[in-house]
């Protein structure tokens, strides 16, 4: 199973409800909404796809599926990034 976790070196802005991610190695910047930001914040511990369906879906009352691909979709957004890493176990 796959974990993923949030890399060091970047730093966290709030703007209105967007959060503001500044990768400081490689210069970049990613935008997240609420969402985003909240799956952003439990990657600062190791995490699954379905830990993070878990705790969103709990927070939002959103429906399984939808959750669970928009996660994979955020995840690999943010591994293209190189904002967190994966790792297979």
């Amino acid at each position: 199973m796959a974990t993923y976790i949030q890399k060091s070196n970047y730093e966290i802005t709030q703007l209105d409800d967007e959060l503001l991610i500044l990768d400081m190695d490689l210069y970049t910047i990613t935008k997240l909404n609420a969402v985003g930001g909240a799956c952003w914040a439990l990657l600062g511990k190791v995490q699954t796809v379905e830990s993070l369906v878990l705790a969103i879906q709990e927070r939002y009352r959103l429906s399984n599926e939808q959750i669970k691909s928009d996660i994979e979709f955020f995840l690999n957004d943010l591994l293209q990034c190189g904002l967190i890493q994966q790792e297979h176990g």
